[in-house]
């Protein structure tokens, strides 16, 4: 059976394709037009140290909003922001201007190696991008030597009276320059918020929206996992297009601005020096080996979670190819495991694409002006529910006091392609596919790094095609209701392989490398990949049962489409496996199963 997908193919590609700036910015509504300007705003230079023992000096623009109204007797919090890859501090202008209009001290920089400031990109390492942010929150708390109006730093300039001040930081230590001060931010600008609060207890709330838990799984997923964790011990697929749009953006950033700070381009042109062999690597070989794992770790939160202590609002989009939201998920579970204050909401729009609504947009910004408001200010007022999905199907958000949402519905794998209910309808059947060599991809779908939704006039609609012999999949009978999918979908399942079953011993380049989707299938037989998520799998002992958590969605499949399961050979956005590897899957057994968390 030849499965016919559609899926949206963009036609143009640009860099607010990657930069999460501009998504993050888009769901905060501007000032009112007409309303009179109530702060001011200048544009400054910052002379930060970083690296081991601070023996590195970088220089960081930013502009800093200030309310007309603030003064050292009337001070207000403060909020530190900065850009998504690829994007420069002018990208938070619409989110500085309605909170410095709503009393909040706002500075927006542009981090290390993006818009003007120097140094390399350092993947939001703590000890760079951490120690950075640290020494602005300092500036906001009143230091001096700090800021400047010169990119020379020769010109001080004022120190910050303004900002609220706090007795003790979040270790109980009291400190000199100690600022109320949350940050924002989205995708680079997220993951920085977790590596500043991660080297600094003065910070007080954060919000990060749509960023990494762990960045070997985000450019290298396994999804060989349990659910609650992203991190593999065994590497995964590498995403090719990503890989390529993320080191050409910070290339082409690092030679518009090399003049000011030519060093950027030695090595690794503006990146740190284990980011082009690490890359080079994994599209020869299809995963990253085991140090650029521990390097992109280290610049994960996943390595230093324990050090999160202060409320946390996560906000992933559900329509995301790069930071799924298992990520979201990660990061979420570990910090309600050690009592840190959190909550997650689960957004539409993500870097492949999204389209919310009015109410969407609306109620995502009242959740994040609420967590400040209560963090930064003191109000009394709810900060809202513990988890939150946006549901496309209405236009809506859905509220739940916890996560998981939902009970677990099971769906055998049988014969003849059939996903059935009961453990009495699954009969023995088998389905043979074979991979491709080199890592070739099988189907043609949506490029990631354009994005599954484009705007209008951007994108088309073209069908897709899993090549015959290069997959195997299962579908349900036509839904006689509704089925309100939200969280990760699991799969248990078991594979013959014999010739991968004895190359695996060579270690992961002898290993087999399939891709699990789910498919929402129409009445008229047209199967869509949901969000285009895929699910790598990188199987060290074919010989045993796989179990495979797939990128979690929100999802209504309508009453008279079908639910299929898939797993292929290859996909256009990965690398797959070395060797071409025949692969068989046997149905018989109800331990072969497909769960999906259903809501009412």
């Amino acid at each position: 059976m030849t499965l016919h997908h559609r899926t949206r193919l963009g036609v143009a590609l640009s860099t607010a394709a990657l930069s999460a700036a501009g998504l993050a910015a888009a769901l905060v509504a501007p000032p009112a037009a007409g309303a009179a300007t109530a702060y001011t705003v200048s544009s400054l230079h910052f002379a930060v140290h970083v690296g081991p023992g601070g023996t590195q000096t970088c220089d960081i623009v930013g502009d800093l909003y200030l309310p007309t109204t603030a003064t050292p007797a009337n001070r207000v919090p403060a909020v530190l922001t900065t850009n998504g890859f690829g994007g420069s501090a002018a990208d938070q202008t619409p989110f500085a201007e309605q909170y410095a209009s709503d009393g909040y001290a706002v500075l927006s920089y542009s981090g290390l190696g993006f818009g003007g400031s120097g140094c390399k990109i350092t993947l939001d390492d703590p000890a760079y991008d951490g120690a950075a942010a640290s020494q602005l929150v300092s500036f906001l708390g009143g230091a001096p030597g700090i800021g400047f109006t010169d990119a020379a730093h020769t010109i001080a300039a004022p120190t910050v009276e303004v900002v609220v001040h706090d007795k003790r930081d979040h270790n109980g230590i009291a400190r000199t320059y100690d600022p109320r001060v949350g940050m924002w931010g989205g995708s680079y600008g997220g993951q920085v918020q977790f590596a500043a609060a991660g080297v600094d207890a003065r910070i007080d709330a954060i919000n990060p929206q749509i960023t990494w838990n762990d960045l070997s799984y985000s450019l290298g997923p396994n999804n060989v996992t349990t659910p609650g964790t992203v991190t593999t011990a065994n590497p995964g697929a590498v995403k090719i297009a990503w890989g390529l749009l993320f080191s050409s953006v910070g290339i082409v950033d690092g030679v518009q601005y090399s003049s000011a700070d030519p060093y950027r381009l030695v090595g690794c042109a503006n990146f740190a020096d284990f980011v082009c062999p690490a890359l080079a690597t994994a599209g020869t070989t299809g995963y990253f080996q085991a140090g650029d794992i521990a390097s992109l770790r280290h610049a994960s939160v996943t390595k230093y979670l324990p050090k999160i202590r202060i409320p946390v609002l996560l906000d992933q989009g559900e329509v995301d190819t790069l930071f799924d939201l298992n990520e979201a998920v990660a990061t979420y579970t570990a910090l309600k495991a050690q009592g840190t204050p959190v909550a997650m909401l689960w957004r539409d729009q993500g870097h492949s694409g999204g389209n919310p609504s009015a109410a969407g947009r609306a109620y995502e910004d009242s959740r994040i002006k609420a967590w400040f408001d209560h963090y930064l200010k003191g109000s009394t007022a709810s900060t809202g529910s513990t988890f939150a999905y946006y549901r496309d199907w209405t236009g809506t958000f859905a509220e739940s006091a916890t996560y998981p949402v939902g009970t677990a519905r099971t769906y055998y794998l049988s014969a003849n392609q059939q996903l059935v209910r009961s453990p009495s309808d699954v009969f023995t059947g088998s389905q043979a596919m074979t991979t491709t060599a080199a890592g070739l991809p099988t189907t043609i779908s949506d490029p990631d790094a354009i994005g599954g939704r484009l705007p209008a006039g951007t994108a088309i609609d073209v069908p897709d095609t899993d090549l015959p012999g290069t997959y195997v999949t299962w579908q349900t009978p036509a839904l006689s209701a509704d089925v309100d999918v939200v969280g990760a979908p699991q799969v248990d399942v078991t594979i013959s392989a014999p010739t991968a079953a004895a190359t695996s011993l060579l270690g992961p380049a002898g290993q087999v490398v399939l891709f699990a989707k789910i498919y929402d299938i129409d009445p008229s037989g047209t199967a869509s990949p949901i969000n285009n998520l895929v699910a790598p799998i990188r199987i060290a002992d074919p010989t045993r049962p796989v179990h495979i958590t797939l990128p979690a969605f929100a999802h209504r499949f309508p009453a008279g489409h079908r639910i299929a399961f898939t797993l292929a050979g290859g996909d256009p956005n990965y690398r797959g496996g070395a060797v071409a590897t025949p692969v068989v899957v046997t149905t018989g057994s109800t331990a072969q199963v497909l769960s999906l968390p259903v809501v009412p």
